[in-house]
């Protein structure tokens, strides 16, 4: 079998959910696995036919007949966003959405107390916010990791009375450590009781799709899986750009390990997704950013996040990518019918100093490092046809080309 691995090369917003649609229709795989992150990811799919729909939970496949979700013990669960995605599924044509879709029993949860810290958390700091998407992604990860004991998994929604006795731990410890933070309106959620019961009651509805891990193993069967990633690199909890980053890692290690563990026969192709132009939703650097980009596309301002960014494409930021993916990495490139002038940077200036590539060391060991050198940057900009100058500075070729929003417009222009 082969198994397909989706990773975003930037910031997110890259197309991974053209890809996967891609992917799951030309390839016969019947089933996505979705590796990290959770109800923070918009991956947008329109399908050939018109439908359209941004992908939260359910893997991007979805709107092919037959394709299913799973998943993994990396993702961050949002139980009831679940659902919600699941009744606006069926409203697109979608038969039975949740009975497609499959959750490892180990993977966290995220419970309407953890969101509504993370978005205390988030407008405590100001004109200093990090870009959070408000669902409280960070939030479950950082008390998953300080109270071990306390942490929700999808398993425990098999368990309702266990559950229960978790919530309100978890509602009274947050209430402690917000206190400072009541005159927010997102306080409200700490103060009602029937919050919690509320969401239990809607959570546990989707406790018949939990899984153990080893269910993984039936998808070996197929001729293909696809490996479906979120977020991006340059987001990445280890590589990414502190504090501008996400409680994920948004490497292909986590794809790694569960091929490697449940489909070790698997044949790997690693699919390393870039626009023609760089992208950042919310606050962080993006030393390209320009404002003579036009970009007409589903991506839009959010209250949390902030607003879409556009730059120039960034050749440094994309190597450095590149440098921190072990393995070889397929090159697709979207959004390459852009029209109008297009440049690319071939390098940044600063410091006094031409730098062409960053060192993934530097991230780990000083995290906000990076940060400031790109906040310093200003880049050294070239002018050439979108694809030849990618090509060229990036010393690879584009095997994997969208020229539209459909996988209709998908191509792939040599064999991997």
């Amino acid at each position: 079998m082969k198994a397909y691995v989706v990773v975003d090369l930037g910031f997110g917003d890259a197309g991974k959910g053209l890809l996967t649609d891609w992917l799951v229709r030309t390839t016969g795989a019947r089933l996505v696995v979705r590796y990290n992150g959770g109800a923070q990811a918009g991956h947008n799919v329109v399908t050939p036919d018109g439908v359209h729909h941004t992908f939260a939970q359910f893997g991007a496949g979805t709107l092919v007949p037959g394709v299913r979700t799973f998943l993994s013990r990396y993702v961050v669960v949002h139980p009831t966003a679940l659902r919600v995605e699941a009744e606006a599924l069926a409203r697109k044509g979608v038969a039975a959405p949740l009975e497609r879709i499959t959750i490892s029993e180990h993977a966290r949860v995220t419970t309407p107390f953890h969101q509504a810290a993370n978005r205390l958390r988030e407008a405590a700091r100001g004109d200093r916010r990090h870009g959070s998407v408000g669902v409280g992604v960070g939030e479950t990860v950082a008390d998953s990791i300080a109270h071990p004991h306390d942490t929700v998994i999808a398993g425990d929604l098999l368990s309702p009375n266990l559950l229960r006795k978790k919530l309100a731990r978890i509602r009274e410890r947050k209430r402690a450590e917000l206190a400072g933070l009541r005159d927010h309106s997102e306080w409200r959620f700490f103060e009602d009781d029937a919050v919690g019961e509320a969401w239990l009651e809607r959570a546990v509805t989707v406790a018949l799709r939990v899984v153990p891990d080893e269910a993984l193993v039936i998808a070996a069967e197929d001729p293909a899986v696809v490996f479906e990633g979120a977020q991006g690199v340059l987001l990445d909890e280890t590589f990414g750009f502190h504090p501008y980053t996400t409680w994920s890692d948004c490497t292909t290690n986590n794809a790694r390990s569960l091929i490697a563990k449940y489909l070790g026969a698997a044949e790997l192709e690693q699919i390393g997704v870039v626009r023609t132009h760089a992208i950042r939703h919310g606050p962080g650097p993006l030393p390209t950013e320009t404002k003579d980009l036009c970009v007409h596309e589903h991506n839009t301002e959010h209250r949390w996040q902030g607003p879409v960014r556009y730059g120039w494409f960034d050749a440094v930021l994309v190597r450095y990518a590149l440098r921190v993916l072990s393995g070889a990495t397929t090159l697709a490139v979207t959004h390459a019918d852009a029209s109008g002038a297009w440049k690319a940077c071939r390098a940044w200036q600063a410091d006094g100093c031409v730098i062409d590539t960053l060192d993934p060391a530097a991230a780990e060991a000083e995290s906000t490092k990076l940060t400031e050198l790109a906040e310093r940057a200003r880049p050294l900009l070239v002018e050439g046809e979108p694809l030849e100058t990618i090509a060229s500075l990036l010393g690879r070729n584009a095997a994997i080309v969208a020229r539209g929003p459909t996988a209709l417009t998908v191509t792939r222009a040599a064999a991997f």
